[in-house]
């Protein structure tokens, strides 16, 4: 067999948990006319407008491969815009359209409520530990 059993290993149940929350947050976002993935470009440019690909890439936790998929169908349907840096022609920068502002404005609304719903599992307390938790977890397993 194997030296953990699957109910013991910390991992499997992390990834449980995250399968579970993408499968809601896609949902919500459906109805938008968003994927998931499209929607954390959308949340992360809202606050960090003129992202490269690479930049967004790294900010979103995919492939830079990945992202050109997604930007270029976003681009497609007018959520995002991407046009040369100002002094690097070929470095090319990200911003939300005021289409894709008004998508993520509704969609976030979705997103937010499916937090919530899993945010008012815990106490306030709990939630600051679980929180502190998840933050180990990350630290352990960047290096």
């Amino acid at each position: 067999m194997t030296d953990l059993p699957v109910d013991e290993r910390i991992g499997h149940h992390v990834k449980r948990a995250e399968q579970h929350l993408i499968a809601a947050k896609h949902s919500a976002v459906q109805e938008f006319g968003l994927t998931v993935s499209q929607y954390t470009v959308l949340l992360v440019l809202s606050t960090e407008s003129g992202l490269t690909g690479a930049g967004l890439a790294r900010r979103c936790l995919v492939t830079p491969q990945t992202m050109s998929a997604v930007l270029t169908t976003m681009e497609r349907v007018g959520l995002v815009e991407r046009l040369p840096h100002p002094t690097h022609q070929h470095v090319l920068e990200t911003r939300l359209t005021p289409l894709g502002k008004g998508r993520l404005r509704k969609a976030d609304r979705a997103a937010v409520a499916v937090e919530q719903r899993l945010s008012e599992l815990f106490s306030p307390e709990e939630r600051k530990t679980f929180l502190e938790y998840l933050g180990r977890c990350a630290t352990a397993l960047e290096s």
